[in-house]
């Protein structure tokens, strides 16, 4: 019989991830999997769970939660020498992996979503020694969403880190930045934005030509702009437009360096990452992911 893991974090979707491992857990057995359950207690569960599935050479892991249960998982599974088949459960704030995939964001659909077997292969990025699904971000505003309190994401979604973001803006922080790929950059920038996806924040619009399996990084540099001008780019974020804008320099790459001799920490996936310099490439088509059929 064929093996599968389900990984699960009881603390996302108002704490309803053990009600809904139970409708997952019958589908996957009408599949023929013989199915572990994993619960998460803490952070790095979800990547230790999904790495010994790996070892195992288990068939498939689904994991249930939020982007940094998802975020988790896929880099317990990634370049790994056995990579099973991956599933995903959308409970989190923001669920930007789960939108670039087109997975409904109601659990029970998108775990329904298994049956069909459709498989999508999906790019991987990958930032010094780890791994990340949707965005790497470098700035003043990318550090304010990771000191966002998880009950104000609760409460607010998406609107929490932009909150955040423009309490850092008033300070108006620019920082010296040298980028090293295909085609180089250098000055000072306000926001570097390197996305995998058209998925940012919640909002499918900043990088809307990204695809999940284009193998480019998308990367926007925000000039050291005065904070009006900024203001302004938030139409254009709106509208899909950002790369247009004379404020901001756009490219497609594969891998890139980046440089500052600022103390810049980068956001990985929402989450504090590590202090440039920072080498950041897409490993493309990496991962098989279950994803709706398509018309």
């Amino acid at each position: 019989m064929k093996q599968a893991m389900l990984i699960v974090n009881p603390s996302s979707g108002k704490e309803k991830g053990k009600d809904y491992s139970e409708h997952a857990l019958e589908t996957m057995s009408k599949m023929g999997y013989k199915t572990e359950l994993r619960i998460t207690e803490g952070e790095g569960d979800a990547m230790d769970f999904a790495r010994e599935a790996c070892e195992r050479k288990f068939d498939f892991v689904a994991a249930m939660g939020g982007d940094g249960t998802i975020n988790e998982a896929i880099n317990g599974i990634a370049e790994q020498d056995h990579r099973p088949l991956f599933g995903l459960v959308p409970l989190g704030t923001v669920n930007d992996f789960a939108r670039a995939l087109n997975i409904p964001m109601k659990p029970e659909e998108a775990i329904d979503i298994f049956k069909h077997n459709h498989v999508q292969k999906t790019d991987v990025g990958k930032i010094n020694g780890r791994y990340f699904i949707n965005i790497v971000a470098v700035g003043a505003l990318a550090e304010a969403s990771f000191s966002t309190p998880v009950e104000q994401k609760s409460k607010l979604g998406p609107l929490a880190y932009i909150i955040e973001g423009m309490k850092k803006m008033k300070e108006k922080q620019p920082f010296e930045l040298k980028v090293h790929s295909d085609h180089d950059w250098e000055g000072n920038a306000l926001l570097m934005l390197v996305a995998l996806t058209n998925s940012v924040g919640g909002m499918e619009t900043i990088a809307p030509e990204a695809k999940v399996n284009d193998g480019k990084l998308h990367v926007f540099i925000i000039k050291d702009i005065a904070l009006p001008h900024f203001l302004l780019l938030l139409p254009k974020v709106l509208s899909g437009e950002l790369a247009e804008s004379e404020h901001v320099h756009y490219m497609k790459v594969t891998k890139l360096e980046a440089s500052s001799s600022y103390k810049m920490i980068a956001n990985v996936d929402g989450d504090e990452g590590d202090k440039l310099p920072i080498t950041i490439e897409n490993l493309k088509q990496h991962l098989g992911i279950l994803v709706p059929l398509t018309e």
